[in-house]
């Protein structure tokens, strides 16, 4: 009887094939214990947009049901750097959009820089968030809650006291006609 005959490729194959099944199992067991710095990591992920901060939130439902609302309060940027705030939600709402009186005409803002040390006030006569598409289920006396999102995608949500534009003493407000 021969002895067998292995083509001489065989060897290497069987040397690839075992530094692959080696990088794999390497590989699943990291996997199974991930270091210690990227757990940490994982777990610091910020709930808030770090130093920046929102205050005195009010959200006032129109006189006339269909109609937009608006929403006040003051964002302060107390980082070291400019922050450029790029969106706003508020909840049991469609949509809602910051705005600015400048003049008696009003215009939709698309992003605004908030300078380190700055306040900005979003109130009646200014800057403001309209809201439209109100759900029946945002009442006055009850609670909303409004997200401010950043250009780097970082998030800040503050609750807003629901109130009747009617009731506070507000009357119209001028350039407020959508």
């Amino acid at each position: 009887m021969k002895p067998a005959r292995f083509p001489a490729s065989l060897p290497m194959l069987a040397a690839t094939g075992a530094a692959a099944l080696l990088v794999s199992l390497s590989g699943c067991k990291q996997a199974e214990n991930p270091a210690p710095q990227e757990s940490a990591a994982a777990d610091a992920v910020p709930t808030a947009k770090p130093g920046i901060s929102a205050s005195d939130g009010h959200l006032f439902l129109p006189i006339v049901a269909g109609r937009p609302g608006a929403v006040y309060f003051t964002v302060r940027n107390d980082g070291a750097a400019p922050v450029k705030l790029v969106g706003v939600h508020v909840s049991g709402t469609g949509s809602a959009q910051m705005h600015k009186t400048d003049g008696g005409s009003m215009a939709a803002v698309d992003s605004l820089e908030i300078a380190p040390g700055a306040d900005i006030e979003f109130k009646q006569g200014g800057m403001h968030v309209m809201v439209f598409d109100i759900d029946d289920t945002v009442k006055a006396s009850g609670t909303a809650e409004l997200t401010l999102t950043f250009s780097d995608g970082d998030k800040l949500s503050m609750p807003l006291r629901v109130e009747s534009m009617g009731g506070n003493g507000m009357g119209d407000m001028p350039g407020m006609d959508h």
